[in-house]
């Protein structure tokens, strides 16, 4: 595949995915769990089909991810699961914003876990991230938003721990996981609906926004910026995955005005600079590529 064709699948994959804040803000009753279900059903038959269509079967791709594979998808149901609370519970902006802190948390658990070495350029980067961090967390204190910011962080944390269990297994290829996260995130959601008593039969409106979300942005996006990653260097997908961050408060407030504060402007621009830093110390490094970009 041509280098400029890579760069073009995964900048669609990125707007792709910028839609998500602007269709769970179409959503009237479902709840974060209901949500889950129904976006993870979508998703999950096209994967599949990608699957089936790049390897000839399912089953075999699936096996091959091992335990590495489970606790990624693991990993997932708090990434998705914590990726749309926190499009509920606060604004648009300011949950992408910590979504971005993923790479850099990332970094810290492969340092933990696989004893992965960390460049002095990445604890820099990592240090300024997080006051960039600080000030939007403090903002979302003082906006009574404190719930969805939280939320934004675990998220981040998910999403790395699905990072970090790929590298531990060697996975070159994430889609089989990905599946895996749908399907523990379906099981995730109905148990919690059954036990708190709320209805997963949601309205239809509902139901159908959370299908096209799974179907037509997470899944169409992951499988785009799959096959364009192949010819990108590290660095330069990282940067450009930031255009999913920097699209998405756009969308809402065209289409909702929805605005941004102060806080939450200034914190994201210190987080976006610390990724943008990060990349380009880097690029000169021969390092895998992301798994994915900010898909939540």
């Amino acid at each position: 595949m041509p280098y400029k064709t890579g760069v073009k699948l995964v900048l669609l994959a990125a707007l792709l995915w910028s839609l998500n804040g602007l269709l769970i803000r179409q959503i009237d009753q479902a709840g974060t769990w209901a949500v889950l279900f129904w976006r993870s059903a979508g998703m999950i038959p096209v994967l599949l089909a990608v699957i089936w269509w790049r390897s000839g079967g399912v089953f075999a791709p699936l096996r091959r991810v091992g335990w590495s594979g489970v606790v990624g998808g693991i990993g997932l149901v708090l990434a998705f699961g914590g990726a749309i609370f926190a499009f509920q519970a606060t604004t648009v902006a300011n949950a992408v914003f910590l979504f971005s802190a993923s790479p850099f948390l990332a970094a810290l658990l492969g340092w933990l876990v696989l004893r992965e070495t960390v460049r002095p350029a990445t604890w820099a980067a990592i240090a300024l991230a997080g006051v960039g961090m600080f000030l939007m967390v403090r903002e979302g204190l003082a906006a009574g938003a404190m719930a969805g910011n939280v939320a934004a962080l675990l998220s981040a944390l998910g999403f790395a721990s699905f990072t970090i269990a790929l590298r531990w297994g060697r996975l070159a290829d994430m889609l089989p996981a990905v599946v895996l996260g749908g399907l523990f995130s379906m099981l995730a959601a109905g148990v919690v609906l059954a036990v708190e008593g709320q209805p997963l039969w949601v309205p239809w409106r509902d139901i159908a926004i959370s299908l096209a979300m799974g179907a037509g942005i997470l899944a169409t996006g992951m499988a785009l910026y799959t096959a364009g990653s192949r010819v990108i260097p590290a660095a330069e997908l990282t940067l450009l995955s930031m255009v999913e961050v920097l699209l998405a408060p756009l969308w809402v407030f065209l289409a909702l005005g929805e605005t941004a504060s102060a806080g939450t402007l200034a914190g994201g621009a210190v987080l976006m600079a610390a990724v943008a830093f990060n990349a380009l110390s880097g690029a000169r490094r021969r390092a895998p590529a992301p798994v994915a970009g900010i898909p939540l």
